[in-house]
This record gives C-alpha cells, sequence and structure tokens, in this order.
C-alpha cells in the first residue's frame, strides 16, 4: 500500500477564520454596503437590509442562511462539453493571469498596447500548456473599439482554444452577447448551467461597495447558471487597513455581501471565492502583486474561504517587474508555490508583469514551468510498499540503481523533467549551445510553439454561429468589420 504526504501551508487556524467571518459580519450589520444598481438594492431591500444613510446594512442571519445555500464545488467544462477541471477541496489548477492591456514584444522586450494577434497567440500557447487548466481572457485587444473589447476577446478565445475560460464584462450590455457565445457550445441554456464552460469575475469597488456593473453581472450570472468568481481588492494601507488581517476581515465582508446579492437573484447559483488583494508601497504609490504581503493576504483570505466550504481562487504566479528577469521569476515562483501550498482551487497571475498591465509569452512559458514544480509539490512524498532497507541493501550489492526494476517501476512518478527552458545542463555545454538566458531559451520557444500549434476553429455551424455573434456586436458600436 502506498501512503502518501501531502504538504499545506496555512496563516490562520479555523478559529481565526471563523472570528473573521463574525468580524465580516458585524461590519456588514453596522456599517453595511453601498449598492449603485437598482435591482440589486430591490433584492436587499425585499430580503430585509436595512438601508442607513446610503449604506444597506445586511442582517448576519440573512447572511449565513444565504452562504448555506452556495454549492461547495463548481466543476468546469471545455468546448467540446467535456470535464475539464473541478474546483474543490484542496484540488489545484493554474490559468494565466487576466484583463492585461499591454503586451511586452518580442522584438525588442518593451510593452505595446496588445493586438488580436497577441490575443490569438496567447490562446494558441495556453492551448498546450498541460499545466494550465484553463484559458484567461488574458489580454484586451486596442484594434477593436472599447465598447465591444469584453465579448471580443471571450470570442477570441472560444475560436481558437477549447479550455475552459475565466472572463467578465466591462459593460452591461456585454452580458448579452458573452452568454449567446457561451451557449453556441451547448444544447440549450439548461445544458450551459448544468456544463459551465467560463467563469465570470466580478469585483467589488473597495471600501464596499458594489457598482452597477458588478450587480449586474452577479445578477445576470446567477440567473444563467455562470459560476461567478468574487475578487475582492483590498489595497492595505490605502483602500483598506494597513494591518494585515483587518485587510482579510474587509476582504470577507466585501465578498460576503457579493455572495448575498447573487444568492438573492437565484439561490444555489455557483460562486467561487476569491481575490486580488495587494499591500500598497508607501514609496511609490503602486499596488505590488508581488509582495509578500499582497500573498499573505491572499493565503489568509483562503483559509477564509475554505472555512466557509466554498471553492477558492487567488491571483498570484505574477509579478510586478517589467520583463522577465529575477525579480519577475522571483516573485512568480513564490507565489505559485504558496499559492498551491494554500490549496488554492484556481491560481491567476501565470505570464503577468507590472501590476497586472502586461502580459508576457515568454514569462508565461517560464510560469508554467514554475506552475509545474509547484503542482509537482503538491503531490508530495511516498512511501511505498518495498521500504528502505531491503532496497538500500539491494544497492550496495550491485553498485548502482540506475538499472534497477525499482528506479524503472517509478521514476516517472517521482522525478519531474523540466522542459528545455530550464537549464540543467553542464557549464561547458550552455556554453556552447550560446549562453542562453532563461527568457532567450523562452522567446525561441514561443516561436517554436506557434509555429506548430494546432488549428482548433469550432466545426460547423457553430464557428459560423459564433461569427455572427461577433460581427453583430461589431456593426453595433460602427464597425464595417472585424480584425482579421
Amino acid at each position: 500500500m502506498t501512503v502518501v504526504r501531502r504538504p499545506r501551508i496555512g496563516l490562520i487556524v479555523p478559529a481565526d477564520a471563523e472570528r473573521i467571518v463574525e468580524e465580516a459580519c458585524r461590519v456588514l450589520e453596522q456599517v453595511g454596503i453601498r449598492v449603485d444598481n437598482q435591482e440589486a438594492a430591490g433584492l436587499l431591500r425585499a430580503a430585509g437590509a436595512r438601508l442607513q444613510e446610503g449604506r444597506y446594512q445586511l442582517a448576519e442571519k440573512l447572511v449565513r442562511d444565504l452562504l448555506a445555500g452556495v454549492p461547495n464545488q463548481v466543476q468546469l467544462y471545455d468546448r467540446a462539453g467535456d470535464l475539464a477541471l473541478t474546483l474543490a477541496g484542496n484540488r489545484v489548477h493554474f490559468n494565466p493571469g487576466s484583463a492585461a492591456i499591454h503586451v511586452l514584444d518580442r522584438e525588442d522586450g518593451r510593452r505595446r498596447p496588445a493586438t488580436t494577434r497577441d490575443v490569438i497567440e496567447l490562446v494558441r500557447l495556453v492551448q498546450d500548456l498541460p499545466n494550465f487548466s484553463a484559458q484567461s481572457t488574458a489580454l484586451i485587444a486596442s484594434d477593436v473599439p472599447e465598447e465591444i473589447s469584453d465579448s471580443y476577446r471571450l470570442y477570441l478565445a472560444l475560436r481558437c482554444g477549447t479550455k475552459p475560460i475565466v472572463t467578465g464584462t466591462f459593460s452591461k450590455a456585454g452580458f448579452g452577447p458573452m452568454r449567446e457565445m457561451l451557449a453556441v457550445f451547448r444544447e440549450s441554456g439548461s445544458d450551459l448551467r448544468e456544463r459551465p464552460l467560463a467563469v465570470f469575475d466580478c469585483c467589488p469597488s473597495p471600501p464596499l461597495r458594489w457598482s452597477d456593473l458588478t450587480c449586474q453581472s452577479l445578477i445576470d450570472c446567477a440567473r444563467s447558471g455562470i459560476p461567478v468568481e468574487l475578487v475582492s481588492m483590498p489595497l492595505a494601507g490605502a483602500n483598506a487597513p494597513v494591518t494585515l488581517l483587518d485587510a482579510v476581515v474587509q476582504h470577507t465582508a466585501e465578498n460576503l455581501s457579493g455572495i448575498a446579492i447573487h444568492q438573492l437573484a437565484c439561490g444555489g447559483s455557483p460562486v467561487i471565492y476569491g481575490g486580488a488583494p495587494s499591500a500598497f508601497d508607501m514609496r511609490f504609490g503602486s499596488t505590488p502583486m508581488g509582495a509578500i504581503e499582497t500573498m499573505m493576504i491572499s493565503m489568509a483570505y483562503v483559509q477564509v474561504g475554505k472555512h466557509l466550504d466554498l471553492p477558492t481562487h487567488g491571483y498570484l504566479g505574477l509579478s510586478d517587474a517589467k520583463t522577465a528577469d529575477y525579480q519577475a521569476g522571483m516573485e512568480s515562483g513564490i507565489g505559485a508555490v504558496l499559492a498551491a501550498l494554500s490549496g488554492i482551487n484556481l491560481i491567476s497571475g501565470p505570464g503577468i508583469l507590472d501590476y497586472i498591465l502586461t502580459q508576457s509569452p515568454e514569462k508565461l512559458l517560464l510560469d508554467h514551468e514554475a506552475c509545474g514544480m509547484a503542482l509537482r509539490l503538491t503531490r508530495g512524498l511516498a512511501r511505498r510498499e518495498e521500504g528502505a532497507l531491503d532496497l538500500i541493501r539491494e544497492l550496495v550489492r550491485k553498485g548502482e540503481f540506475l538499472s534497477h526494476r525499482h528506479t524503472r517501476k517509478y521514476w516517472r512518478e517521482e522525478l519531474s523533467i523540466a522542459s528545455s527552458l530550464i537549464d540543467r545542463k553542464s557549464y561547458g555545454d550552455w556554453l556552447a549551445e550560446g549562453s542562453q538566458t532563461a527568457r532567450q531559451r523562452a522567446l525561441k520557444e514561443v516561436v517554436r510553439r506557434l509555429s506548430a500549434a494546432r488549428d482548433e476553429t469550432p466545426s460547423e455551424p457553430a464557428h459560423t454561429e459564433l461569427v455572427s455573434i461577433m460581427e453583430a456586436e461589431a456593426v453595433r458600436c460602427g464597425l464595417d468589420s472585424l480584425p482579421e
């Protein structure tokens, strides 16, 4: 019998998590939330929330009753309708960071506005990278009008890839066509609910405010059965308390209020408990996503989410560096490992630089290696049936273990093989092959992978229907045609 020891890490204990939830409930009862959407406000009033000085105060009993109806897992399906990943327990999945407006240019290494071609290339890269369980709408194309940039990036992800997608809307009008696109690959609305293809991010505005857009997205997703990913973004020291545990309390209150609105719209709809907090840099006024304090807030709120028995999400494995350098590797690698050891179900961040503003294809490939190492770590140490005594006795007798049946039987399970992006050669071999840096190797691999990428265009009639929906959106905003 094989016994496996899987490593886990936590910054708080269950009693701490419950205290945080209790304090967050007091915040919602006594401070309340601002709600800028009339329909959401009506749902809260009908449920008994009290309006006090422009803020809706939610009773703890209401919040806990609504929490009790939230599913404890979310399953996502690929474009063909097959189960792709389950978000529950300590199952860990990675996907690229999302919504960057720049891409790191391969020629000069500087950031520039992303285009349709960049979005397609990123989708194609992610499609064939096994350590990424899902796509994300990771780039916003600058060559289409802003009014349709949300539906357009989803359109490209669906045309060029098959994995489930993490996405979101930028306008109230964007949800309808995005839902239509997802429904192209399902037999009916109920089929889309039963086999969701995408997750929609919904982000409150700290402190304790839900905008008209995000409220509507919560309501629309709940009623369509599309899983919602709550992404509270407290900025410790700026729009949230500088003390990290108190920032977690604010995060909890914001996410709990989002769950309340979402469940009032349609009870039992799927929710992912997520976030993208950061710790304010007092020197530069920046929002460092690669800071260790940022990671600590995330690790703690994830434990709160697990205490509530909800699927969890986090923004880790990303960097504030401006290129794929040592800082990028340090921040992204530490983040990926801490996220995996925390058991975060869906981890967004690979490929991201510069405070979530820039995606880098070469960093995406390097981060894929870091994610692979983190995933291997979560598999832990296995004690096999044979035991060490007889094996070591045999090793002493033979003088080597390379040819032993035990090595042949287990080495693929025990030893991960890094790709050619990771240098494990001798110094002489490294010199002979051009003394390349990791970024140089990754740039070459980006080109190689793109030249070998498979065509994942949907078959007819799905392709025609998908294009028709997007072309109608283009006409609506005054475009004669979509970019080629």
